[in-house]
């Protein structure tokens, strides 16, 4: 791992954290509780890195629990069923959600559901009303469908921040600044639970282009490297509690002699065969991703590896202050 990453996420002390909103969610089903969270979304939920230091926090955080957090990112994907003329030089086009969306509810059953939409569905081209609407349409029906699946919870993440090679923040961008704007005002026009990684990260970058002018988080200007996922990773935990030291722990988990590097590299393989197995039997349409292993081979070598897991932390006296107490983090995150 690029431990120069780390530098860059942890020394500008941004603030990107929506806990005054989450707090506001009384009642809410604890993460702690859940049997298993799936995250849907696009190509960077794919790649899975705040996925799994996502699911990092979690088994420190809840180390009783038996939360399977699962990555069934989609490269490519849409919910607005849009793709442009020429996608993928014509081999094919690109695949919307609702064609796996029932097969995910049934065959998975998963308690909380995150998804993380809008980067393609403007599909790269100036606002369009028409374009708009259909990401719009296409939100309210997965929330409608997650809603009828009887998920016990359901959280959006906005869109992550697009970086034109010329236009910078001034090209595609401005399609998602509406996007994303859109999905943090459903907070209160539909009660929905947002958390906003968008401007925080959009904000972190202004702030580094001051210091570094050639700076970016995203080589491509799409896919943001370790050092952004860090950024959604930090918003998602501040989401749930702004008490735990996010910024530390992070930089615990990409630091090759901790503790939570060890963890963090185990939870990376199994969620490569997690991934790959359930977008397979959940029959995704995408072409040239891996063929995932049969459920049942899937689960052992998830077992192999909680195992490895469970061995490290039995034998591992470096968790420190990160370790806070069942009681406290289900207190905090029960409430919101």
């Amino acid at each position: 791992m690029n431990r120069i990453y780390v530098v860059f996420v942890f020394f500008l002390g941004i603030t990107v954290t929506d806990s005054g909103w989450a707090q506001s969610l009384k009642g809410a089903f604890p993460i702690s509780a859940a049997q298993k969270i799936v995250f849907l979304g696009n190509s960077i939920t794919y790649a899975g890195h705040y996925v799994t230091l996502f699911e990092s926090f979690m088994i420190t955080a809840f180390p009783k629990a038996t939360t399977q957090v699962i990555n069934l990112g989609l490269p490519s994907e849409t919910v607005s069923g849009l793709s442009e003329d020429g996608h993928a030089n014509g081999a094919f086009i690109r695949p919307c959600l609702f064609n796996r969306l029932e097969n995910i509810t049934e065959r998975m059953t998963p308690d909380i559901v995150f998804a993380c939409y809008g980067m393609n569905d403007g599909i790269y081209q100036p606002f369009s009303d028409s374009n708009f609407q259909r990401y719009k349409e296409g939100m309210i029906a997965l929330y409608k469908r997650l809603k009828a699946a009887q998920i016990k919870r359901i959280i959006f993440i906005t869109p992550s921040i697009h970086e034109d090679t010329v236009l910078g923040f001034h090209g595609y961008n401005l399609v998602l600044d509406r996007y994303a704007q859109w999905l943090l005002d459903q907070r209160r026009e539909r009660n929905w639970e947002v958390i906003d990684t968008h401007f925080p990260m959009q904000k972190y970058v202004i702030a580094k282009k001051r210091l570094e002018p050639n700076f970016k988080l995203s080589e491509d200007g799409i896919h943001p490297g370790l050092e952004g996922h860090c950024l959604i990773a930090e918003c998602i935990i501040h989401y749930f509690d702004d008490t735990f030291a996010a910024k530390d722990f992070l930089s615990e988990c990409l630091d090759s002699t901790s503790y939570y590097a060890h963890l963090y590299t185990l939870l990376e393989v199994r969620q490569e065969i997690q991934k790959n197995a359930w977008l397979t039997y959940t029959k995704h349409e995408r072409p040239g991703l891996p063929v995932g292993l049969p459920i049942d081979k899937a689960k052992k070598e998830s077992m192999r590896i909680q195992n490895k897991i469970q061995k490290l932390q039995k034998t591992s006296h470096k968790r420190r202050n990160y370790e806070i107490s069942d009681h406290h983090l289900s207190t905090s995150l029960t409430i919101y």
